[in-house]
């Protein structure tokens, strides 16, 4: 492996990491607090170590696979170890585990928090602790590979070694342009839902604050009772709207404005399965609590929608504690967080695409015994799917629910219940944020052991980089020549 091109990389990694620091010390300089030297004293220690790294010559810049997984997985790394530090310098947070841990939630867009009072945070944290949803939702590495075209050959491994989806494809011949391309989109999305929120009458920073949760799918708040605190329909309504349209995968957008090819939108497989599995889910719960949590259909409803978009696309916003919802309505929502977004979105989980496919595939598998001779392709629309692709979608949720059975027993080795270990764990390994029991909705994670804490930070990374990246680099065979 070419480990000097990895450390370059990390550099530039770094260095974005200082700049991304800025506008959280121009929001500290607006409302006059006392932050700002915390900020610029992380941002010395970015730039320090940014610089030092970015300054090694590398003779080959070719980027292959094995670069490709090591610079996405010690990159997020080294951004959530960085990214902790205003937290460590300005005492909003005094353990490293926590800080770390709040960091990491944030990049990883998991929305998983430490902090037991929210609204206590100067102005300038809770911007930064939302901004990096929004920095990591559609990648921190996408962005730095927009903004590097020169980094060297082979990008494409790391686009490809970060972007969520058992199929990763670029939108134009050059990598730095597809990235582009997706933070334009990112971009334009972000300032439309920041404009209907304060159209709505949500002051201009809660605006900020809500649409980096949203359109990152992460879901920090700056309020204790997220968006329930607010208390409107129309907020609910936006937002609902905004979190299932960031669960869309991304590229199908750049066809529908770029290509004028709204059919190409509207007739996805994978689209088509993600809006029926949200109508059914809505319909489910919202029957469910009628009657029985609130007293009319539209109350239920609208709890409905927003809980089921929120938990399904991994942003885990609330405006209510679901948690004492009637067990059928609980049990929808544990069943949305391993089922996530779209591929190719800012969401976390399995993803609809590889939902979809296991059971086309398990179909397929049926008919075989009823006909033993029979040849027939598993395919998304009019396309078939590679058997390649079906072995490792197949591998994939084997591993995932391998690794979610495994730190559910050991979250019950630290003496938690068995309902919280496994929310906490499909919380934390689908990037949701909140779950049930002692990390339910009115709850946070501040009260688990530093080791659960460092074992779902564990959790949030391998769910992020969809397990294979980090198990790659934890293979004895990724280091042999």
């Amino acid at each position: 492996m070419n480990s000097l091109i990895v450390l370059r990389t990390l550099g530039m990694l770094l260095l974005c990491e200082a700049v991304a620091m800025l506008p959280p010390v121009v929001v500290a300089l607006i409302y006059r607090e006392d932050t700002v030297f915390a900020f610029l004293i992380s941002m010395a220690v970015a730039v320090l170590i940014g610089l030092m790294l970015f300054s090694i010559r590398v003779k080959n810049k070719i980027i292959r696979y094995k670069e490709g997984f090591a610079i996405v997985t010690f990159g997020w790394l080294a951004v959530s170890i960085l990214g902790a530090l205003p937290f460590l310098f300005t005492g909003a947070i005094t353990s490293f585990i926590d800080a770390f841990f709040e960091t990491v939630s944030g990049f990883t867009t998991t929305g998983a928090t430490v902090l037991e009072d929210i609204e206590v945070l100067p102005y300038s944290l809770l911007f930064w602790r939302s901004f990096t949803h929004w920095l990591g939702g559609m990648g921190i590495l996408v962005l730095a590979l927009a903004l590097a075209p020169a980094l060297g050959g082979g990008t494409f491994q790391i686009l490809k070694a970060e972007s969520p989806g058992p199929i990763s494809t670029k939108l134009t011949p050059r990598v730095n342009n597809t990235a582009k391309i997706l933070y334009v989109t990112y971009t334009v999305i972000t300032a439309a839902e920041i404009l209907l929120l304060y159209i709505g009458g949500m002051p201009l920073f809660d605006s900020f604050i809500h649409t980096f949760g949203t359109l990152g799918t992460g879901g920090f708040s700056l309020k204790n009772a997220s968006i329930g605190a607010y208390g409107s329909v129309y907020f609910d309504t936006v937002i609902t709207f905004f979190m299932i349209a960031s669960g869309v995968n991304f590229s199908l957008y750049y066809i529908m404005f770029k290509k004028r090819n709204l059919s190409g939108f509207i007739k996805d497989s994978e689209f088509k399965t993600y809006l029926s599995i949200i109508a059914v889910a809505i319909l489910l719960v919202t029957l469910n609590l009628n009657g029985k949590v609130y007293s009319s259909i539209f109350e239920s409803m609208r709890h409905a929608s927003f809980q089921v978009a929120s938990i399904i696309t991994t942003t885990g916003y609330t405006t209510t504690d679901f948690d004492i919802w009637p067990d059928l309505s609980r049990a929808v929502l544990f069943l949305l967080m391993f089922v996530g977004a779209c591929a190719g979105s800012t969401g976390g989980a399995m993803k609809v695409i590889r939902v979809h496919l296991a059971f086309k595939y398990m179909k397929r598998e049926v008919n075989r015994l009823i006909h033993p001779r029979a040849v027939k392709a598993v395919k998304v629309g009019n396309v078939p799917v590679q058997e390649e692709v079906l072995s490792g979608v197949m591998a994939f949720t084997m591993f995932y629910i391998l690794i979610f059975i495994t730190v559910t027993l050991l979250m019950a080795m630290q003496g938690h219940d068995l309902i919280s270990s496994a929310a906490a764990t499909a919380a934390t390994l689908g990037n949701v944020g909140p779950g049930f029991g002692i990390v339910g909705p009115t709850s946070t994670y501040y009260a688990l052991s530093g080791f659960s804490k460092a074992l779902l930070s564990f959790c949030m990374i391998l769910g992020r980089l969809e397990i294979y990246t980090v198990i790659t680099l934890l293979s004895p065979h990724f280091w042999k020549r």
